[in-house]
């Protein structure tokens, strides 16, 4: 695996992270659609910058000067490779990488932000790997669903979004966990590898207001001759390169 994404504005050097860049992240990035009166993002576990990165794209303009986001990483080794990735782009006055936990960065900030962007850790009791790093990125123990739902409620605005990215099934935990904290889903997307596999990944929006029939949506990556889908492509051409 190479230790760079070149996207078609920028590139997410990968050579430290115990995360490298996948198809779903990629989607996610792409999919969510801030409202137009946002002006302040929060990426919670920023890894790579790569979230962070593709919002700056489409939402840091000189039409918005006021636009910026905020990227939280814990881990060390990630939180320098969001610098580097951040600083090697043309939005380094846009996005602050913090080298901070979310939970302790909620206590200390006095900011909220109009939208929150997160792909959170999500296992369980499951086997962990030799990597300390990627433990931290993948399984729970260091943030918790309901630790996480507690530092979004003090830093999302009144107003605001959140946007998740999870597999199906701890999506389902985590949206009966947010209900409980007063932020309901809005809206969702679920994302299949091709037509003969089940959805794999689920992005969601959750709001404090509430609505009746949250539009549902699918995506298939690949159809069933292994060729990405129209759908795919529209999505993800503005980054990239052979797209």
């Amino acid at each position: 695996m190479n230790n760079y994404f070149q996207f078609k504005q920028f590139r997410i050097e990968q050579g430290q992270t115990a995360m490298k860049v996948c198809t779903d992240s990629c989607i996610f990035g792409a999919y969510v659609q801030p409202k137009p009166q946002v002006r302040s993002v929060l990426d919670i576990g920023t890894g790579t910058g790569l979230l962070s990165l593709m919002l700056a794209q489409r939402l840091c303009t000189d039409v918005l000067p006021e636009m910026y986001i905020d990227a939280v990483e814990i881990d060390e080794k990630a939180y320098e490779q969001a610098c580097q990735n951040v600083a090697a782009s043309p939005w380094t006055d846009r996005v602050r990488v913090h080298h901070q936990a979310i939970q302790a960065y909620a206590q200390s900030s006095d900011q909220t932000y109009d939208f929150i962007i997160t792909n959170p850790p999500f296992f369980e009791n499951h086997l962990k790997t030799q990597h300390k790093a990627q433990n931290q990125a993948l399984h729970s123990e260091s943030l918790s669903f309901d630790e996480l739902l507690t530092a979004i409620t003090q830093l999302l605005n009144k107003e605001g979004t959140l946007a998740v990215l999870l597999p199906v099934y701890q999506m389902e935990q985590f949206a009966q966990k947010a209900t409980n904290v007063g932020l309901h889903l809005t809206q969702s997307l679920r994302i299949h590898n091709h037509p003969n596999k089940r959805d794999f990944r689920m992005i969601a929006y959750f709001e404090r207001a509430a609505i009746q029939h949250p539009p549902k949506q699918e995506l298939f990556i690949r159809d069933a001759h292994q060729q990405y889908t129209p759908a795919f492509i529209a999505l993800l051409k503005d980054y990239y390169l052979h797209l």
